[in-house]
């Protein structure tokens, strides 16, 4: 199972979830959200497939969000537009994103993580 680690080296959410997969000897490629930040495409795809509603995916703390004034527009806007929103920043985006291709999570919740990525 490859596992691809959506993350911002500075946010500490994303370190301790770093720190439970090396913890737990999962093998993971890292990915800097904000210099590398997924596709539109990507996106959507780990959109689909998190079962998640796409307002989860904003990083709803952040500066970036608040600036872009984001809070109504999240409430109105369609799929569509908030996905080429998200896609104009990885610093807008909810981290760490950790998917293998078929599963997706979004944030860092140890419980999560226990029944989903431990093998």
């Amino acid at each position: 199972m490859s596992l691809t680690f959506y993350w911002y080296p500075k946010c500490g959410t994303c370190r301790k979830a770093k720190k439970w997969l090396e913890d737990h000897n999962i093998a993971f490629e890292s990915i800097h959200i904000a210099e590398s930040p997924p596709s539109r495409e990507r996106l959507e795809e780990l959109y689909e497939r998190s079962g998640l509603e796409l307002k989860k995916f904003f990083n709803t703390s952040g500066q970036k969000y608040r600036e872009l004034g984001l809070k109504d527009k999240v409430k109105t806007a369609s799929e569509s537009e908030l996905l080429d929103i998200l896609a104009t920043d990885g610093m807008l985006m909810k981290r760490p994103i950790l998917t293998n291709g078929e599963k997706v999570t979004v944030g860092f919740n140890e419980e999560q993580y226990n029944e989903m990525w431990k093998s």
